[in-house]
């Protein structure tokens, strides 16, 4: 029998990305998966520092997985448990203090460490720790993944940031921006398609800051990495996420017009609406940079959507400028938007700044501007009814009898349809707008591709 690991992600899609990656790097030491903690030889807590009380909510699972450790103990069955990800690259030596039964932390640049690192907690060292940011590439050393890689998969192809804005630990826990040579990223996404992708979503923490080794000479940016991809046999849709508006090439504002394969629908955090607040995060851009980047590509393809980030209540943040954020939500209209109150991350220069806003404005600011976020994103649904659409079907539906997929504009659509059908891209007509999904029919020329 061989042992079997759990691995509880939270987090942005790269760190999905990267929980898969950690399982291909201890599947040669004879790791399978494991549906649950309480079936698992090793969990490992994959975290995420983005959000607000991240770190709490790590301890209060460890504690939770501490009980089970103690457990399986006295039954002669140890478990081993693993932090990683970027609460581990910010707080391990904490980590290690509050809670020594943890067997080993590590940096989400050194998971292609973790065989050694599981080698020698089994062996009795005890405050096992990598933190580094080693100068060989991870990619590098990890073995090749296998098994399925599902209908739709994620590719990283960049990491790191170098654009620090004020409110975010990504440069801290990331490090600065590294980009992936483009060989490495088309041997990747064949192997993906040869598992059974047909969509695959590329990931960066500032994805469109590619700059990677060409196959012959010089680099690519990402508009030549897209071009490549799209020539892929077997490749039916590519995405990409998380882009800054100051990377958006006018070279990359032409794949999207270009590229029939590239999905139109683009992520493009534009964070707050007021110059004065976008100068205090150090954003690069202003108001006007923005709205004249999402003229061009909506001139490039009329039918682009948009989905972006907000920050409300960052330090200094006035009623005034909340009503800008409102009022650039209102114009550009958003198809689908993530906002947040703003939160201190420890290191970051907003984190010290003394124009903090009250908990309570805070959370009154979020909820207008949710509302005219969530308007937003329900007129665009509602304008999609009774058009017709390229769905790639992934799954099954609600009901018996129908399968579930995803729009070009990531909705998901639920429709009645026959099995054979998993897999392929179909046209069908909107029929609803639902809360949370579209409804349609397929139409009688189905077969897209």
């Amino acid at each position: 029998m061989g042992r079997r690991l759990h691995v509880l992600t939270w987090g942005c899609q790269m760190n999905v990305y990267d929980s898969a990656r950690m399982s291909d790097a201890l599947a040669p030491a004879g790791f399978g998966p494991a549906a649950t903690p309480e079936e698992a030889d090793l969990v490992i807590l994959n975290t995420c520092h983005i959000r607000e009380k991240a770190a709490e909510k790590l301890f209060s699972e460890l504690g939770r997985l501490h009980r089970l450790k103690l457990a399986r103990a006295a039954g002669g069955a140890p478990l081993r448990i693993a932090v990683a990800g970027c609460v581990a690259q910010a707080e391990g030596a904490e980590i290690l203090a509050r809670a020594p039964y943890v067997d080993f932390v590590l940096g989400p640049q050194t998971y292609h460490r973790l065989p050694a690192l599981l080698a020698r907690a089994e062996a009795g060292e005890a405050g096992v720790i990598d933190l580094e940011f080693p100068a060989e590439a991870k990619f590098d050393r990890l073995p090749a993944s296998r098994g399925p890689a599902g209908l739709t998969a994620f590719l990283t192809i960049q990491e790191g940031c170098d654009k620090f804005c004020a409110f975010c630990v990504v440069p801290y826990t990331r490090g600065a921006e590294s980009s992936r040579p483009a060989a490495a990223v088309l041997a990747e996404a064949r192997a993906l398609l040869a598992r059974g992708a047909r969509e695959i979503t590329l990931l960066g923490q500032n994805v469109n800051a590619y700059h990677g080794e060409a196959p012959g000479a010089g680099t690519w940016d990402l508009a030549r990495l897209l071009a490549a991809l799209a020539e892929l046999e077997g490749l039916e849709r590519l995405r990409y996420t998380t882009s800054h508006p100051r990377d958006m090439t006018d070279g990359l504002i032409e794949a999207h017009r270009d590229i029939p394969a590239l999905m139109p629908f683009l992520h493009l955090p534009v964070q707050s609406g007021s110059d004065r607040v976008l100068a205090a995060m150090n954003r690069g851009h202003d108001g006007g940079f923005y709205r004249a980047l999402v003229g061009k590509l909506r001139a490039a393809r009329p039918d682009l959507a948009l989905s972006t980030d907000f920050i409300v209540g960052h330090p200094g943040e006035s009623e005034a400028d909340f009503e800008a954020s409102l009022a650039l939500a209102r114009e550009i209209g958003f198809a689908l938007a993530f906002s947040f109150k703003y939160s201190p991350r420890p290191g970051t220069p907003a984190a010290g700044r003394a124009e903090q806003v009250g908990e309570a404005e805070k959370e009154r600011r979020l909820a207008a501007l949710q509302a005219e976020l969530r308007a937003s994103q329900a007129a665009f649904n509602a304008g999609c009814v009774g058009r017709t659409l390229p769905v790639l079907l992934t799954g099954p539906g609600r009901h018996p009898g129908q399968l579930a997929g995803r729009s070009p504009y990531l909705q998901p659509v639920h429709l009645a349809a026959p099995a054979e059908l998993l897999g392929r891209v179909v046209a069908v007509r909107i029929t609803a707008a639902l809360p949370n999904s579209l409804s349609a029919t397929l139409e009688p020329e189905r077969l897209c591709a």
